[in-house]
């Protein structure tokens, strides 16, 4: 049985995620890359994994038949960073990987002259097409936009707003921030974990705040869990952004919003969560727009006054 706080959670959240796998496509047989691919999609992969896995995928037909010393040394990385990816991709360790990697390697080999290459791009055009994946699945989930409208009325009324994101997670919490200050009159960003958040969450509290806005991107931060459950004890609602609709993050969160990132590149990508911010300013431009009105028009005036941006 799921706990109170898994039952809330799954409850209210909206549920884009990573996209699903594929459909296969008719061609007689899937092409080495993507093989590969499909291989490292499943775990989530560190920087430094991802750079393994990069080097594994453009050049397998050589790479597949490396030493664990001479793979480590073409890649730039450590030994026991070979030894942690393989592990981390649910094999015993680098022999049973290199295995797994011959076998395809072979297959590529083996591969009848003149075949077709593959029709799904390259690796940036790949990136890409996940992330319009990831789109498509955030568009589907706005055909019943009630709980981001509902969720944006909420955070326009919090006063203060307090908007947290850690490490990676950072950039995202103050692009929302920025542009939330433009419609609501106390917005605080917390980007620094600790003792310096929990001040913040507690004085935000204290001031007659209500509500919190969470980013938690992967790698999911230690420090962003222990937040939410100081936030909560505090009495600070929880609306979540992030790529996971259950776990301990989501468990503390009163609203999950669960949009996908790109992994396909080394850093991941954000254009989901992105876009799901801007619909949640979108609402709370929406809840009060007596008060948008006059909050923009009054930052034009000071924008004109003090020249903060070239003439067109």
């Amino acid at each position: 049985m799921p706990s109170p706080q898994q039952a809330r959670a799954q409850a209210s959240a909206i549920t884009s995620g990573r996209a699903g796998a594929e459909a296969e496509a008719t061609a007689p047989a899937p092409a080495p890359t993507s093989l590969l691919r499909a291989l490292f999609d499943g775990p989530r992969l560190s920087p430094g994994q991802r750079r393994i896995a990069h080097y594994l995928i453009e050049h397998i037909t050589e790479a597949a038949f490396l030493s664990i010393t001479d793979l480590a040394e073409r890649v730039g990385v450590s030994q026991p960073s070979v030894t942690r990816f393989a592990t981390a991709m649910g094999f015993s360790g680098y022999p049973a990987l290199r295995e797994r990697l011959q076998s395809i390697a072979l297959g590529a080999l083996g591969s009848a002259p003149g075949a077709p290459a593959e029709s799904r791009g390259n690796e940036l055009q790949e990136a890409v097409d996940a992330e319009i994946a990831n789109l498509e699945n955030l568009r589907r989930d706005f055909a019943d936009p009630d709980q981001v409208i509902e969720t944006g009325r909420a955070l326009s009324r919090s006063t203060p707003l307090t908007v947290l994101g850690l490490r990676i997670s950072g950039a995202l919490a103050e692009y929302f921030a920025y542009a939330a200050r433009r419609i609501h009159p106390d917005v605080r960003l917390v980007t620094r974990g600790g003792s310096v958040a929990y001040d913040a969450l507690l004085q935000s509290r204290e001031a007659g705040g209500t509500w919190l806005l969470a980013f938690a991107m992967p790698r999911h931060a230690q420090e962003t869990l222990t937040a939410l459950r100081v936030a909560r004890g505090a009495g600070l609602k929880v609306a979540l952004i992030t790529d996971l609709a259950l776990g301990p993050v989501a468990d503390e969160a009163d609203v999950v919003f669960t949009t996908g990132t790109g992994s396909r590149l080394v850093f991941d990508s954000y254009a989901a969560p992105v876009l799901m911010s801007a619909a949640l300013l979108q609402a709370m431009t929406d809840a009060d727009p007596e008060r948008t009105q006059a909050r923009l028009e009054e930052y034009e005036q000071v924008a004109e006054q003090h020249q903060f941006f070239l003439k067109d």
